[in-house]
Protein backbone atom coordinates (compact mmCIF):
# COMPACT_ATOMS: atom_id res chain seq x y z
CA UNK A 1 0.00 0.00 0.00
CA UNK A 2 1.45 3.29 -0.91
CA UNK A 3 1.56 5.99 1.95
CA UNK A 4 0.38 8.83 -0.61
CA UNK A 5 -3.56 9.42 -0.63
CA UNK A 6 -5.18 8.89 -4.01
CA UNK A 7 -8.34 10.15 -2.35
CA UNK A 8 -8.15 13.87 -0.21
CA UNK A 9 -10.83 15.05 1.16
CA UNK A 10 -11.00 18.62 2.58
CA UNK A 11 -13.81 20.61 4.47
CA UNK A 12 -16.41 18.97 2.73
CA UNK A 13 -20.37 19.80 3.64
CA UNK A 14 -22.93 18.32 1.62
CA UNK A 15 -26.03 20.90 2.92
CA UNK A 16 -29.59 20.38 1.09
CA UNK A 17 -31.25 24.33 0.86
CA UNK A 18 -35.53 23.66 1.61
CA UNK A 19 -36.69 27.34 2.28
CA UNK A 20 -35.41 28.23 6.06
CA UNK A 21 -34.65 24.66 7.03
CA UNK A 22 -31.45 23.19 6.14
CA UNK A 23 -30.76 19.60 6.24
CA UNK A 24 -27.04 19.39 7.05
CA UNK A 25 -25.54 15.75 6.15
CA UNK A 26 -22.32 16.61 6.90
CA UNK A 27 -19.80 20.06 7.18
CA UNK A 28 -16.13 20.26 7.89
CA UNK A 29 -15.67 16.88 6.79
CA UNK A 30 -11.83 15.56 6.33
CA UNK A 31 -10.42 12.31 5.41
CA UNK A 32 -7.67 10.75 3.33
CA UNK A 33 -7.49 7.10 1.63
CA UNK A 34 -4.36 5.66 0.74
CA UNK A 35 -3.81 4.10 -2.32
CA UNK A 36 -4.19 0.38 -2.08
CA UNK A 37 -5.69 1.03 0.98
CA UNK A 38 -9.36 -1.10 1.89
CA UNK A 39 -11.72 1.57 4.11
CA UNK A 40 -15.24 0.61 5.65
CA UNK A 41 -17.78 3.02 6.25
CA UNK A 42 -20.29 1.93 8.61
CA UNK A 43 -23.58 4.29 10.21
CA UNK A 44 -26.75 4.53 11.01
CA UNK A 45 -29.12 4.87 7.92
CA UNK A 46 -29.71 8.70 6.84
CA UNK A 47 -26.22 9.47 8.10
CA UNK A 48 -24.66 10.04 4.87
CA UNK A 49 -22.84 6.71 3.48
CA UNK A 50 -24.31 6.71 0.55
CA UNK A 51 -24.27 10.37 -0.53
CA UNK A 52 -20.13 10.30 0.79
CA UNK A 53 -20.12 8.13 -2.10
CA UNK A 54 -21.84 9.91 -4.94
CA UNK A 55 -19.50 12.56 -3.86
CA UNK A 56 -16.08 11.11 -4.22
CA UNK A 57 -17.23 9.63 -7.50
CA UNK A 58 -18.39 12.78 -8.88
CA UNK A 59 -22.07 12.21 -8.78
CA UNK A 60 -23.00 14.49 -6.84
CA UNK A 61 -21.42 18.21 -5.84
CA UNK A 62 -20.69 19.36 -2.65
CA UNK A 63 -22.03 22.52 -1.19
CA UNK A 64 -18.74 23.93 0.52
CA UNK A 65 -15.21 21.51 0.34
CA UNK A 66 -12.71 20.13 -2.38
CA UNK A 67 -12.30 16.46 -3.24
CA UNK A 68 -8.62 15.47 -4.42
CA UNK A 69 -8.37 12.76 -6.67
CA UNK A 70 -4.43 12.25 -7.28
CA UNK A 71 -3.93 15.79 -6.33
CA UNK A 72 -6.79 17.07 -8.91
CA UNK A 73 -10.04 18.82 -7.35
CA UNK A 74 -12.87 17.19 -8.59
CA UNK A 75 -15.57 19.03 -6.86
CA UNK A 76 -15.20 21.78 -9.45
CA UNK A 77 -15.06 19.91 -12.96
CA UNK A 78 -18.02 20.54 -15.55
CA UNK A 79 -19.84 17.58 -15.91
CA UNK A 80 -18.65 16.16 -19.21
CA UNK A 81 -15.24 16.19 -17.40
CA UNK A 82 -16.47 14.71 -14.29
CA UNK A 83 -18.14 11.63 -16.67
CA UNK A 84 -15.15 10.86 -18.39
CA UNK A 85 -13.03 10.82 -14.80
CA UNK A 86 -15.78 8.44 -13.60
CA UNK A 87 -15.45 6.01 -16.72
CA UNK A 88 -11.88 6.34 -15.88
CA UNK A 89 -11.10 6.58 -12.44
CA UNK A 90 -13.79 4.81 -10.79
CA UNK A 91 -15.74 0.94 -10.48
CA UNK A 92 -19.19 1.36 -8.60
CA UNK A 93 -21.16 -1.07 -7.14
CA UNK A 94 -24.80 -0.63 -5.56
CA UNK A 95 -26.23 -3.22 -3.87
CA UNK A 96 -29.04 -2.96 -6.40
CA UNK A 97 -27.14 -4.89 -9.49
CA UNK A 98 -28.65 -2.44 -12.23
CA UNK A 99 -27.82 -5.08 -14.80
CA UNK A 100 -30.01 -4.60 -18.68
CA UNK A 101 -32.04 -7.20 -18.50
CA UNK A 102 -32.19 -7.43 -22.43
CA UNK A 103 -28.40 -7.57 -22.67
CA UNK A 104 -25.97 -10.45 -21.84
CA UNK A 105 -23.35 -11.09 -19.06
CA UNK A 106 -20.89 -9.73 -21.76
CA UNK A 107 -22.80 -6.45 -22.66
CA UNK A 108 -23.67 -5.47 -19.47
CA UNK A 109 -19.68 -5.98 -18.63
CA UNK A 110 -18.34 -4.12 -21.63
CA UNK A 111 -21.00 -1.51 -21.25
CA UNK A 112 -18.58 0.78 -19.36
CA UNK A 113 -15.96 0.24 -22.59
CA UNK A 114 -17.99 0.92 -25.12
CA UNK A 115 -18.91 4.09 -23.20
CA UNK A 116 -15.40 5.16 -23.29
CA UNK A 117 -15.19 4.79 -27.07
CA UNK A 118 -13.37 0.75 -27.34
CA UNK A 119 -14.24 -0.66 -30.09
CA UNK A 120 -16.90 -3.66 -30.32
CA UNK A 121 -14.54 -6.83 -30.53
CA UNK A 122 -12.06 -5.22 -28.08
CA UNK A 123 -14.45 -4.58 -25.51
CA UNK A 124 -16.09 -8.09 -25.70
CA UNK A 125 -12.82 -9.50 -25.39
CA UNK A 126 -11.80 -7.13 -21.68
CA UNK A 127 -15.24 -8.06 -21.24
CA UNK A 128 -14.85 -12.07 -21.32
CA UNK A 129 -11.27 -11.29 -19.37
CA UNK A 130 -13.37 -9.75 -16.58
CA UNK A 131 -16.26 -12.41 -16.43
CA UNK A 132 -13.22 -14.82 -16.18
CA UNK A 133 -11.46 -12.75 -12.98
CA UNK A 134 -15.17 -13.22 -11.17
CA UNK A 135 -15.29 -17.07 -12.65
CA UNK A 136 -18.50 -16.37 -14.70
CA UNK A 137 -17.26 -16.78 -18.22
CA UNK A 138 -19.38 -19.72 -19.01
CA UNK A 139 -22.30 -17.54 -18.21
CA UNK A 140 -21.69 -15.26 -20.49
CA UNK A 141 -24.06 -15.14 -22.86
CA UNK A 142 -26.86 -15.55 -20.64
CA UNK A 143 -29.47 -12.64 -19.40
CA UNK A 144 -29.48 -11.11 -16.35
CA UNK A 145 -33.00 -12.72 -15.35
CA UNK A 146 -31.56 -15.98 -15.62
CA UNK A 147 -28.77 -15.78 -13.43
CA UNK A 148 -28.92 -15.88 -9.53
CA UNK A 149 -28.71 -13.15 -7.34
CA UNK A 150 -25.24 -13.96 -6.31
CA UNK A 151 -24.17 -14.46 -10.02
CA UNK A 152 -25.97 -10.81 -10.87
CA UNK A 153 -23.66 -9.04 -8.13
CA UNK A 154 -20.47 -10.82 -9.79
CA UNK A 155 -21.83 -9.67 -12.85
CA UNK A 156 -21.90 -6.22 -11.49
CA UNK A 157 -18.33 -6.25 -9.60
CA UNK A 158 -17.34 -7.57 -13.26
CA UNK A 159 -18.63 -4.55 -14.99
CA UNK A 160 -17.15 -2.20 -12.41
CA UNK A 161 -13.67 -3.88 -13.07
CA UNK A 162 -13.62 -3.63 -16.83
CA UNK A 163 -12.46 -0.70 -17.17
CA UNK A 164 -9.54 -0.73 -15.01
CA UNK A 165 -10.31 1.38 -12.51
CA UNK A 166 -8.13 2.53 -9.79
CA UNK A 167 -10.86 3.06 -7.49
CA UNK A 168 -13.55 0.90 -6.21
CA UNK A 169 -17.02 2.25 -4.39
CA UNK A 170 -19.11 -0.55 -3.06
CA UNK A 171 -22.34 0.68 -1.22
CA UNK A 172 -23.80 -2.31 0.74
CA UNK A 173 -22.77 -4.63 -1.98
CA UNK A 174 -24.28 -7.94 -0.04
CA UNK A 175 -27.00 -6.17 1.45
CA UNK A 176 -29.85 -8.19 -0.95
CA UNK A 177 -27.43 -11.58 -0.29
CA UNK A 178 -27.95 -14.26 1.97
CA UNK A 179 -25.17 -14.60 4.43
CA UNK A 180 -23.09 -17.63 2.56
CA UNK A 181 -23.91 -15.72 -0.63
CA UNK A 182 -22.22 -12.23 0.79
CA UNK A 183 -19.46 -14.07 2.05
CA UNK A 184 -18.57 -15.40 -1.27
CA UNK A 185 -19.18 -11.73 -2.84
CA UNK A 186 -16.70 -10.14 -0.13
CA UNK A 187 -13.97 -12.95 -0.41
CA UNK A 188 -14.11 -12.25 -4.26
CA UNK A 189 -13.58 -8.51 -3.39
CA UNK A 190 -10.54 -8.91 -1.15
CA UNK A 191 -9.09 -11.13 -3.87
CA UNK A 192 -9.83 -8.92 -6.81
CA UNK A 193 -7.93 -6.01 -4.95
CA UNK A 194 -5.10 -7.88 -3.66
CA UNK A 195 -4.59 -8.39 -7.22
CA UNK A 196 -5.12 -5.04 -8.60
CA UNK A 197 -3.55 -3.39 -5.77
CA UNK A 198 -7.05 -1.67 -5.91
CA UNK A 199 -8.27 1.08 -3.49
CA UNK A 200 -11.58 0.87 -2.17
CA UNK A 201 -14.06 2.35 -0.42
CA UNK A 202 -17.27 0.00 0.75
CA UNK A 203 -20.01 0.98 2.55
CA UNK A 204 -21.85 -1.98 4.71
CA UNK A 205 -23.70 -2.46 7.70
CA UNK A 206 -22.16 -6.08 8.24
CA UNK A 207 -19.76 -5.44 11.08
CA UNK A 208 -17.89 -8.89 10.51
CA UNK A 209 -17.15 -7.80 6.73
CA UNK A 210 -16.19 -3.80 7.76
CA UNK A 211 -13.59 -5.79 10.34
CA UNK A 212 -11.77 -7.36 7.72
CA UNK A 213 -10.88 -4.33 5.92
CA UNK A 214 -7.88 -1.80 6.64
CA UNK A 215 -9.68 0.46 7.94
CA UNK A 216 -13.44 1.07 9.96
CA UNK A 217 -15.10 4.73 9.69
CA UNK A 218 -18.15 5.40 11.71
CA UNK A 219 -20.27 8.28 9.94
CA UNK A 220 -22.11 9.60 12.41
CA UNK A 221 -23.31 13.28 13.59
CA UNK A 222 -21.83 14.43 9.80
CA UNK A 223 -18.31 13.37 11.41
CA UNK A 224 -16.14 10.71 10.48
CA UNK A 225 -14.55 8.55 13.62
CA UNK A 226 -12.51 5.32 13.76
CA UNK A 227 -14.60 2.65 14.46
Amino acid sequence: MDSEPLIRIEKLAKIYRSGDNDLVIFRDLNLEVAAGEQVAIIGESGAGKSTLLHLISGLDTPTEGAIYYKHKNISGLPEPDLSAFRNREIGYVWQQHYLLPEFSARENVSMPLRIRGTNGAKASAEAMASLEEVGLESRAEHRAGELSGGEQQRIAIARALAASPSLLLADEPTGNLDERTGEMIFDLFEDLRRRRNLTTVLVTHNLQFARRCDRVLRLEGGALTCA
